[in-house]
Formats: C-alpha cells, sequence, structure tokens
C-alpha cells in the first residue's frame, strides 16, 4: 500500500477500541467505498475540535460556557456524580436514574503511568466542594485499585473538613469494569445501591 494509507491506518490505529483490523476497515470504507464522505468528515472534525471545549465547571463537553447539564436548571445541584471520563457520563444520562450533575475528573489516579492529581480535573472539584451548595458527591468510578486510590485522594484530601456526604456506586458492575458498558438496569442499581464511603 501507499505511504498515505500506512499513515492514515497509523492514525486511525491511535483512536480507543481500534485494532489493525479495524482501522483497515475504516481507512477502506473512507477511501474506496465512500469517497464522497472525506471531506463532510474532515469538516465535522475539524468543526468540533474548533468549537468544543471541556466545561470549566464539570469537565463535560460544552461549546459555549458551562454545558448542557451544568446549565439546566431543573437538575439537582445539591449532588455530584464524580466518574472518570465524559464516556461514563454518556452511560449515565442513558440510564435516566441520575438527576443530580457530574463532574469529569478525565483519568484516574495510577502513579505507576506517572499519573497524579496534577494530571486530574481535581482542582475545580476541590472548588466546588468549599463553595458549598453540595450535600452529596458519589464516587462512580472503577472498581479497582486505580480507581480505589482515586476515591480516597478526594475523600481525605479534598472533600475532608466539610459536611459533605461521600458515597460509592453500588457494585452491579463487575470489577475491573466501568460505567461506560453497563447497560441501563446495572446502572440504575448501581446508583441505588450505592453506600457511604
Amino acid at each position: 500500500m501507499t505511504p498515505a494509507y500506512e499513515e492514515l491506518l497509523k492514525s486511525l490505529k491511535q483512536l480507543p477500541g481500534l485494532g489493525y483490523r479495524s482501522a483497515e476497515k475504516i481507512a477502506l470504507h473512507l477511501l474506496v467505498e465512500k469517497p464522497e464522505r472525506n471531506q463532510r468528515l474532515v469538516k465535522c472534525l475539524q468543526q468540533a475540535g474548533d468549537q468544543i471545549h471541556r466545561c470549566p465547571q464539570c469537565g463535560n463537553l460544552a461549546e459555549t460556557g458551562l454545558c448542557s447539564i451544568c446549565k439546566d436548571e431543573s437538575r439537582d445541584t445539591s449532588v455530584v456524580c464524580v466518574v472518570e471520563h465524559v464516556p461514563d457520563l454518556v452511560a449515565m444520562e442513558r440510564s435516566a436514574t441520575f438527576r443530580g450533575l457530574y463532574h469529569v475528573l478525565h483519568g484516574k489516579l495510577s502513579p505507576v503511568n506517572g499519573v497524579g492529581p496534577e494530571n486530574l480535573n481535581l482542582n475545580s472539584l476541590r472548588n466546588r466542594a468549599k463553595n458549598g451548595g453540595i450535600k452529596e458527591i458519589i464516587l462512580a468510578l472503577p472498581n479497582d485499585i486505580e480507581g480505589e486510590a482515586t476515591c480516597h485522594y478526594i475523600q481525605d484530601t479534598l472533600i475532608a473538613g466539610t459536611d459533605i456526604k461521600v458515597s460509592r456506586i453500588g457494585f452491579g458492575i463487575p470489577s475491573g469494569g466501568g460505567v461506560t458498558y453497563a447497560d441501563p438496569v446495572t446502572l440504575r442499581s448501581a446508583i441505588e445501591g450505592r453506600t457511604e464511603y
């Protein structure tokens, strides 16, 4: 194949969940089967890259100022659900079981991989906790070593000295699993089965 094709494959393989065969399938689809879609796809990617940013309050995706969830006045602002990544937030919203606000960390503590508190969206969570109005923080982080370490850090460092109740989602979610791929029934059980942390 051509160097340009190989470069395209290399770039596609860097996307999460795409191996060699999936990247090859997408590349061939775009180049051979539907080349008329290329310009629209490039335009959409460029536009999204230019217009979408992290919500300054919660870390979700936003286009102008705060995200739609933070701006929604019908939500319960006294409860904040902390998740690892934006797809976790999307999965929670899809389950329609939670009507509070969110906070996206964009990762979890992992000293082995060089991820410390300074690499996560923790300062804005600290500010939200200290500004008042939050009665409960629900930790919806993965049930693994890094997830547990992150939960302990949040409770011991960020929430310590406040009257905020800290709870952990129940685990109908398998050990080592995350929120993103859980079905709505499992997520409902996890939220309803949360325990004080």
